[in-house]
């Protein structure tokens, strides 16, 4: 079960977000991704990343620890857009965020880099497994502000970790039962930031279309200004033989 929908909200004429998913016998993989940089290159940055860690896991499964493969999975793409952006003309400073599950066994990894997050849903509520590399988590963490003073705060945009942006990059992965939410959100911070975490759940938990619901979810995000591109994606927990 998987729905997605991305746009490239009210303001923003190119869609520099990027989404991305396989289904195979032995894994399912699962990558949002939302670029910056110069004109065009938050575009290309947020393509690479999430190809190229499709590409990596496909070639590698079987030939290395696949408890190990997404971490460097990430990291051999991150130095490809390093590169990249420091060797041509136009992709200097693009970068992405990434957020990513990798499902397998009897197990899931999710991984983070920047503020696009990852939420489980089960029939309780809903949780936020990821935590965002910005200012203002930082700032939230120190004390320094309160929630509600972060949800609308000057500097919500800056984040403090991105793919490319280094030739390391440190990826932060949790692991957990892939059975114990019922399904998965991921999204960028364009989709979360004009969203409550119970907003999402009351749409999502219950959805006979999980396409529509994201559909749905996005457009209550334009309505409230869709400063930024939008994307969504959500996946069931269930086991790889329930597909």
């Amino acid at each position: 079960m998987i729905g997605f929908f991305t746009d490239n909200g009210n303001v923003r004429e190119l869609n520099e977000d990027y989404f991305a998913y396989c289904i195979e016998d032995k894994f399912s993989l699962y990558i949002v991704a939302d670029g910056m940089g110069g004109h065009n290159a938050g575009e290309v940055a947020s393509k690479m990343a999430a190809e190229g860690i499709m590409k990596y896991i496909k070639e590698k499964i079987g030939k290395i620890s696949i408890d190990n493969i997404l971490e460097e999975a990430i990291s051999n793409v991150n130095l490809d857009i390093y590169e990249l952006a420091t060797s041509q003309k136009g992709y200097g400073g693009m970068g992405t965020t990434l957020t990513a599950a990798f499902v397998y066994n009897n197990k899931i990894q999710i991984a983070n880099v920047g503020d696009s997050c990852c939420f489980g849903l089960s029939n309780k509520g809903i949780d936020k497994l990821t935590r965002d590399h910005s200012l203002v988590q930082e700032l939230l963490d120190s004390g320094c502000i309160t929630e509600e003073e972060a949800k609308n705060h000057p500097r919500k945009n800056i984040i403090t970790r991105a793919l490319g942006t280094n030739n390391r990059v440190n990826a932060d992965i949790i692991g957990m039962d892939k059975n114990e939410y019922d399904l998965f959100l991921l999204c960028t911070d364009g989709f979360a930031n004009d969203l409550e975490k119970d907003e999402m759940w009351r749409e999502i938990i219950n959805s006979n279309d999980l396409n529509k619901s994201c559909e749905k979810l996005v457009e209550v995000v334009k309505q409230r200004g869709g400063r930024d591109n939008i994307t969504v994606l959500v996946f069931g927990g269930e086991s790889q033989n329930d597909r």
